[in-house]
């Protein structure tokens, strides 16, 4: 595996120390802008809001809304960059993410399935829908973003049969309430449960073989192959993952809405979208990594935020997430034609020379 890594660290475009230290004060700043300009950034509009709002934007209050609201969405970026990771794209969270809303509250109001049992169901339902869309890209050869799509359409029409385009309400259990309505040291749940995943994900993508593996794969599938890489399996895997995650974001949203209601999900699509791909723009440009989309979705919170508490009118918010995302796939886009060029720019990998044969007898 150490070609691998090695190949994979390659793919990123932040520069290294020895770099770094090679270059002037102003130099270094402008090599490290695009690395870290989104953080900056995010620190520049917070104190911007701050400014303009100073009685409601930097207060506690404000904090622990914006955390709770932005969970769900973190949740499902998290869950489309690891098919990202792999070079492929899961369209189906959005969509799913709905039949699991309402799943979640219907097996307890309608069928008396005790919530920790309902979890278990929802989480297999979302790992199954993963390997069915990995089946249909890799054994269908179907393009990931029209099979996702296709799955996902068929997913939200079984939603809306099953709910008969009706919002789903009954009594549910305060303990289920409270996972997305507790605090964990005064930090909404919801939010630590984004922190966990994020922790746990970066160790397995950037410390992990199979992480090593899935940017490989995501890289170059062929060589990927010829080094030992197993890539159908592991394009499986990241799928499972994606559903999985993404029925977990369903399950937060059920207890925070407390009611199944098939109009939500799709909202959830286009943001979690954004992040992951404005995400592969920071840390780590050109790389889909952890602390990106993190940071992605820090920056679409606190500009939402502000802007709402200006007076946005109610569509600035779908306006913001386009423009976001149309600058994110065009800052991605320079960040791959550059990679491209850093690796037709590299020398060769020295070649072992062939060992000298003793002379004869």
């Amino acid at each position: 595996m150490a070609e691998t890594s090695q190949s994979v660290k390659s793919d990123a475009l932040e520069p290294d120390s020895r770099e770094l230290r090679s270059l002037s004060p102003l130099a270094r700043i402008v090599r490290l802008l695009p690395v870290y300009g989104v953080p900056v950034l995010t620190i520049i509009l917070i104190i911007l809001f701050s400014v303009l709002l100073p009685s409601t934007f930097p207060t506690w209050t404000n904090a622990r809304l914006t955390m709770s609201n932005q969970a769900v969405t973190a949740l499902l970026a998290l869950a489309v960059m690891v098919p990202m990771v792999a070079g492929k794209i899961d369209i189906s969270i959005g969509y799913g993410v709905v039949l699991w809303e309402v799943l979640a509250i219907s097996l307890q109001t309608q069928h008396a399935v005790p919530w920790p049992l309902m979890v278990v169901i929802v989480l297999c339902g979302g790992m199954l829908l993963g390997v069915i869309n990995a089946l249909l890209v890799e054994l269908a050869r179907i393009d990931a973003f029209i099979a996702t799509l296709g799955t996902g359409t068929v997913i939200y029409s079984l939603a809306l049969w099953y709910t008969n385009g009706q919002q789903v309400i009954g009594q549910l259990p305060p303990s289920f309430l409270q996972l997305a309505n507790a605090s964990i040291f005064g930090i909404p749940a919801p939010a630590v449960y984004v922190l966990v995943i994020s922790i746990l994900m970066w160790l397995a993508l950037d410390h992990l073989p199979i992480g090593r593996s899935l940017y490989a794969v995501g890289a170059n599938p062929e060589a990927a192959r010829l080094n030992g890489i197993n890539t159908r399996k592991h394009i499986i895997y990241a799928f499972m993952f994606s559903g999985g995650l993404a029925a977990l974001a369903g399950v937060v949203l059920a207890s925070k809405l407390r009611i199944g209601q098939i109009g939500v999900g799709l909202d959830y699509l286009l943001p979690a979208l954004v992040a992951a791909f404005l995400g592969s723009t920071t840390i780590k440009p050109g790389r889909v990594n952890v602390w990106g989309t993190v940071i992605a979705i820090v920056i679409l919170a606190v500009g939402i935020s502000g802007l709402q508490q200006l007076g946005g009118a109610f569509w600035v918010e779908p306006l913001f997430n386009g423009l976001t995302l149309l600058i994110a796939i065009g800052i991605a886009g320079v960040a791959g034609r550059r990679r491209a060029a850093a690796r037709r720019m590299a020398p060769p990998p020295p070649t072992q020379p062939p060992p000298v044969q003793p002379p004869p007898g």
